[in-house]
């Protein structure tokens, strides 16, 4: 099995370079960093969430969480200003590409009825943000001992400066877009 790392010096590189015209390997656009982000609104009524959650998402990423609080009060949802509603881990580096790797090679293909990614959730610039209905199919987590499923995004950041770039990029390294 080739790593995501080789993949994008080995294949990604070249073919970016081939298929934009790029003059030097540095103009090709590559990863920046992967956000795994869950949102938590069950946590205003209920602080064992947030707990569980933590400890879920520690076991996917390999990495401590940072809580996000809310920027202002909303009566409506009982909210205030400064309250726990998500967890979020920023991963660069080594773990990022660790991630990327698990997240193509063994988290994907367990998903019921998979047929790729959907490939009209890039931003504007490159960026690609993949959701997922609940924690289980990663496979740390064990479904035996969760509370709840809970959904999570994951936020694939890269240099491209256009949803093009930035599908091929992925395409290249190894992410399984659908046909349609």
């Amino acid at each position: 099995m080739q790593l995501v790392r080789e993949k994008y010096q080995k294949k990604a590189v070249p073919g970016m370079q081939k298929a934009f015209g790029y003059k030097n390997v540095m103009m090709a656009p590559r990863l920046v960093k992967v956000v795994v982000n869950i949102g938590m609104g069950e946590a205003i009524a209920n602080a064992k969430a947030m707990e569980a959650a933590q400890a879920d998402l520690v076991a996917i990423s390999g990495q401590h969480p940072v809580t996000t609080r809310s920027r202002r009060s909303i009566a409506n949802f009982k909210l205030r200003k400064g309250m726990p509603i998500g967890l979020k881990v920023t991963l660069r580096g080594q773990r990022m590409y660790d991630f990327m790797d698990k997240l193509v090679a063994v988290t994907l293909p367990r998903v019921r009825e998979f047929h790729g990614v959907p490939d009209n959730s890039f931003d504007g610039r490159g960026n690609y943000t993949l959701g997922f209905k609940e924690q289980t199919v990663f496979p740390e987590i064990d479904f035996s001992k969760i509370d709840k499923p809970r959904g999570l995004e994951v936020c694939i950041v890269t240099t491209a400066r256009t949803p093009e770039e930035g599908k091929k990029l992925l395409e290249l390294i190894g992410m399984p877009f659908s046909k349609d």
